[in-house]
């Protein structure tokens, strides 16, 4: 393999690696807020219960997180030095306010949430954790605000002297039309995410208590956790739902390519079918597409809102492209990637909506259910929104390929790159190599940490308060983790 090749596993590995923390991060801290809220509000100390039970998972999660980012924005100076000195002057602006801006409140303020509790004022220990939620949540539009910007330039030109691209409007690039789609489409994974989890735990629970005969704690305890987690759940599906359908009408105009992979459709044509199963060779070539259970219609509409529009295929792009940017370079991406991973990033769905309609049936007119089988209807939907998550990424950047800077011809003139033309020309293939495996391992290692934790922590269960010791009324004592 060439160092390119080796570069491209090794961001890929740690950005679905660190991926798999972060949705569940930016979606449980408005919950954790919520249910301190809910606390605060009414008094009741099941809500304190259930805030410091998630709140000692959300602090897990969120320093797994903070550890496996730090190392995607060395690689950006090292392994894609080329792309840095590219676009650094654009790409660097919006992960600059990120980090200096919304990574510091909410770092800050996570510390004082978590050793504030018998410090300070219970209205400002709330104020804490909120502004906890809010600053991962500016992270997030930060960070995509420079992902769309690979997607879709904006706000840049060229300049021919110095061979970079240089920005030339900071609010254009943080008002992008392809962010302002893929915001609410993240944020709304995000939630979905975090419902599941908290819906999937305490169903989990609520179960646990039922069967061990204390019905009443069931009933008080886990099952209002398990509404605020179904709540989110159908808000959260509703969101996903509606921004993806805009963000899908956004690529087929922005990145035709991207979403003609991803139904594997050839060759331009009026009515285009979206595509349920295909089968035969999906690698990049078309030949060997067998496209087996299809819906009339649906890509042209799910692209144009018209079930019988005309949309070109991978052939009819590719020749555009060409005659755009150059011979010689085959402009499609992995269709096999592409293809599946659309349909897994959907499919995954289907887990948070079973947990829901299960819970919904089960739950209905103030019952709490003992079924063991519901127990593990909701173990097994909590890792699904993760994966689904974790393959729309893979769709969002493997069906960019092969450019790393995808093109926006209509409005920003040679401000683009090839993914072979950002990776370092002076770091060799078994720097990368050794880097990669040591990551690697270290992730692993990470991961298993993480998973104990999660697993210890979470069979423990909801700690035993006392309201009472809430607020600034102990000074002296001693600082321990996770309050």
């Amino acid at each position: 393999m060439e160092a390119l090749d080796v570069a491209r596993w090794q961001f890929g590995i740690t950005t679905v690696y660190h991926f798999i923390f972060v949705p569940l991060t930016i979606g449980l801290a408005p919950l954790v807020a919520i249910m301190q809220t809910i606390w605060y509000r009414t008094g009741n100390d099941a809500w304190l219960r259930l805030t410091k039970f998630f709140g000692k998972l959300l602090l897990i999660n969120f320093a797994i997180g903070v550890v496996t980012g730090i190392v995607q924005e060395f690689q950006f100076g090292m392994n894609w030095s080329e792309y840095s000195r590219f676009v650094g002057d654009i790409f660097g602006a919006p992960l600059a306010v990120e980090g200096l801006a919304a990574f510091f409140i909410e770092s800050t303020f996570l510390g004082l949430w978590i050793f504030g509790w018998d410090r300070l004022p219970k209205k400002v220990h709330l104020l804490t954790i909120w502004m906890v939620a809010i600053g991962v949540n500016l992270s997030a539009y930060f960070i995509l605000a420079a992902n769309s910007w690979m997607q879709h330039p904006v706000g840049a030109v060229y300049n021919p002297e110095t061979g970079r691209a240089e920005m030339e409007n900071f609010a254009a690039i943080l008002t992008n039309n392809t962010l302002l789609a893929a915001f609410p489409h993240t944020i709304g994974t995000a939630f979905l995410t975090a419902g599941t989890f908290v819906a999937g735990i305490a169903a989990w629970w609520m179960v646990k208590t039922a069967r061990s005969g204390n019905t009443e704690l069931a009933r008080t305890l886990w099952r209002p956790a398990i509404g605020l987690g179904l709540v989110t759940i159908v808000a959260a599906g509703a969101v996903v739902a509606l921004s993806g359908d805009t963000q899908a009408k956004l690529m087929f105009e922005q990145q035709p390519m991207k979403m003609a992979a991803a139904e594997a459709h050839c060759d331009g044509e009026e009515g285009v079918p979206f595509s349920i199963l295909t089968i035969g060779d999906l690698s990049n070539s078309c030949e060997g597409v067998n496209h087996i259970l299809q819906i009339p219609g649906g890509t042209s509409f799910l692209a144009a809102g018209d079930f019988n529009a005309f949309l070109p295929g991978i052939n009819d792009v590719q020749a555009q492209y060409e005659q755009q940017f150059g011979e010689g370079i085959n402009y499609s991406p992995n269709l096999m990637v592409t293809y599946w991973s659309f349909r897994l990033m959907i499919g995954m769905a289907a887990g948070s909506a079973a947990l829901a309609l299960a819970a919904l049936w089960l739950l209905r007119k103030g019952r709490v259910s003992d079924k063991n089988w519901f127990k593990w209807v909701a173990l097994l939907a909590i890792p699904t929104p993760f994966l689904g998550a974790s393959f729309g990424w893979i769709f969002t950047e493997m069906g960019r390929q092969p450019w790393v800077v995808a093109p926006n011809p209509t409005g920003v003139d040679m401000v683009r790159m090839l993914t072979q033309d950002g990776v370092s020309a002076i770091v060799p293939t078994w720097q990368v190599l050794t880097s990669l495996l040591a990551f690697t391992a270290v992730y692993t290692a990470l991961g298993i940490v993480w998973f104990t934790l999660m697993k210890r922590y979470t069979r423990v269960g909801a700690p035993e308060v006392n309201a009472a010791e809430i607020g600034p009324v102990a000074a002296d004592k001693p600082l321990t983790f996770a309050y």
